[in-house]
C-alpha cells in the first residue's frame, strides 16, 4: 500500500462512514501488512511535574484554572523517575514517557533535571517519550542528544473546533513544537481527544491533520475523554465506544506505518469495545493504574485481557 499525506476530507468522510465491518476488514488489511497483528506494545505514562498548568485545556484537570482537587508537585527527583522506569520494564513495558504540566519547558535547573532523567531511561534500553509542552528548538536538540525516543504533542481536535477547547495557544503553536521535534531527529507522538462536544467533521478535520504531516506521526494517541470533576467538560455527553472504533481503523489506513496508541479513556470502555479497537488497528496501550492524573486499567486486567484475547506483548526490538 502507498503512504499518503493528501488525504483530503472527503476522502476520509468517505471511509470513516463505511459499514463497521467493512472499515474493520480495510483496517486489519493494512494493519497486516505493516504490523504484527497479535502484538501490542505496552508504555508507561509517568507524571513527572503535576498540576498548577497555566494553559487553559477545557478537558485537564491538571490546568490552574479549574479547581479539581488535583494537588500540586514539583518535578520529581530523577533517581525516583528511574526506579518508575526500572518497574515498568519489569512488568513488560518497552516505551516510558514522562509528562510534565508546563506549557512550555522551561530553561535553566529543572530543564537539566529533565535531562537527566531522559539519559537514565533511556540506558535501561527502553523508549522515552517526554511531553513537556512547547519546545525551542534548542531544547529539543538537547533532549535528543541526551536520548529522547519521541516527543508528544497532541493537535487535540481540529483546527476548527480548537479555540473551543483551549485559547491559552494557538493550533500553529503545537505545529511549530511538532517541526521542532523533527528537526531534532526525534519521533514524532501526536493524536487527539474524542468526546470533547466536536462535530464528525471535526473528528475527521483532525484526521486530516494528522495524516498531512510529512512523515506521518510514529505514534498516534487516540484518546476518550475522561470527564474530571471542576473542569468545563466535566458534564460532557459520553462517548460512543464505536466512536473510538471508527477512529482508529480510520487512522489505521490513512497512517498505515504508524503506531495507533489506544490511549486515555479504556477505563470507562468494556473489554469487548477494547477488543474492537485491537481489530480496528490499535497496537499500543499505556499500562498501569493512572495515566498523569486519571484513572487507567491496573497491570494485572491488561495481562489478562491480552492473554485472554491470544495477543502478546511487543519485546524491545
Amino acid at each position: 500500500m502507498q503512504i499518503r499525506h493528501d488525504w483530503t476530507r472527503d476522502e476520509i468522510r468517505q471511509i470513516f462512514k463505511l459499514p463497521l465491518p467493512e472499515l474493520i476488514f480495510r483496517a486489519q488489511v493494512v494493519h497486516r501488512e505493516f504490523h504484527e497483528p497479535e502484538e501490542v506494545q505496552l508504555c508507561r505514562l509517568l507524571s513527572i511535574k503535576t498540576g498548577a498548568c497555566p494553559e487553559d485545556c477545557a478537558y485537564c484537570p491538571q490546568s490552574a484554572h479549574y479547581d479539581t482537587g488535583v494537588d500540586r508537585q514539583e518535578l520529581m527527583n530523577p533517581g525516583d523517575v528511574l526506579e518508575a522506569a526500572r518497574r515498568a520494564k519489569s512488568e513488560g513495558a518497552t516505551r516510558f514517557c514522562m509528562g510534565a504540566a508546563w506549557r512550555q519547558v522551561p530553561q535553566g535547573r529543572e530543564f537539566e533535571r529533565v535531562l537527566e532523567m531522559v539519559r537514565g531511561v533511556s540506558a535501561l534500553d527502553m523508549e522515552v517519550c517526554c511531553t513537556l509542552g512547547m519546545l525551542t528548538e534548542d531544547q529539543a536538540l538537547r533532549l535528543k542528544e541526551a536520548g529522547l525516543t519521541a516527543y508528544n504533542h497532541n493537535l487535540d481536535t481540529s483546527p476548527e473546533f480548537y479555540g473551543n477547547i483551549i485559547t491559552t495557544r494557538v493550533y500553529d503553536d503545537r505545529l511549530q513544537t511538532i517541526g521542532h521535534v523533527r528537526k531534532a531527529g526525534i519521533t514524532v507522538c501526536c493524536g487527539g481527544i474524542l468526546g470533547m462536544g466536536e462535530s464528525e467533521d471535526d473528528r475527521i478535520g483532525l484526521l486530516e491533520q494528522l495524516s498531512s504531516l510529512s512523515p506521518h506521526p510514529e505514534s498516534v494517541p487516540i484518546n476518550m475523554l475522561v470527564r474530571a470533576e471542576g473542569t468545563p467538560l466535566e458534564e460532557a455527553s459520553e462517548l460512543d465506544s464505536l466512536v473510538m472504533v471508527r477512529t482508529i481503523a480510520t487512522a489505521r489506513i490513512l497512517m498505515p506505518a504508524s503506531r495507533v496508541r489506544l490511549a486515555a479513556g479504556r477505563q470507562q470502555m468494556s473489554q469487548e469495545a477494547v477488543t474492537l479497537c485491537f481489530l480496528a488497528g490499535a497496537n499500543s496501550i499505556f499500562m498501569g493504574e493512572k495515566l498523569l492524573t486519571t484513572p487507567n486499567p491496573a497491570v494485572d486486567e491488561d495481562e489478562r485481557l491480552l492473554k485472554n484475547l491470544g495477543m502478546r506483548a511487543m519485546a524491545r526490538g
